[in-house]
């Protein structure tokens, strides 16, 4: 296989991921809650805009809480709530973000 195929393969084989893009941002967030959403979206591999509509989505399910410290917002996940989708409603958003530990 050459240099260009195996570069190719390699990309083809990371466009898609397990966890959708809100799980992740919810992850980033979980880990340093005073994250800016810059860097979030740098994290991701999103826009600064496509996080901030995540974050508006989770606000509104109640997910997720900002709390303002001065000119910084602290974001708190209610990791307590279930998951969404029938096949994991059994298990909590807290569940989910202890995984990676």
């Amino acid at each position: 296989m050459t240099e260009k195929k195996s570069a190719k393969t390699a990309k083809k084989s990371i466009e898609w991921t397990f966890l959708s893009n809100h799980s992740h941002v919810l992850i980033c967030l979980n880990q340093n809650p005073e994250m800016l959403l810059r860097e979030v979206a740098l994290l991701v591999g999103i826009t600064e805009r496509a996080v901030q509509a995540i974050v508006r989505d989770l606000v509104e399910a109640k997910i997720l809480k900002i709390e303002k410290e001065g000119r910084r917002n602290k974001y708190k996940i209610k990791k307590e709530i279930k998951l969404r989708h029938p096949l994991e409603a059994h298990h909590n958003i807290g569940e989910l973000l202890n995984l990676g530990r």
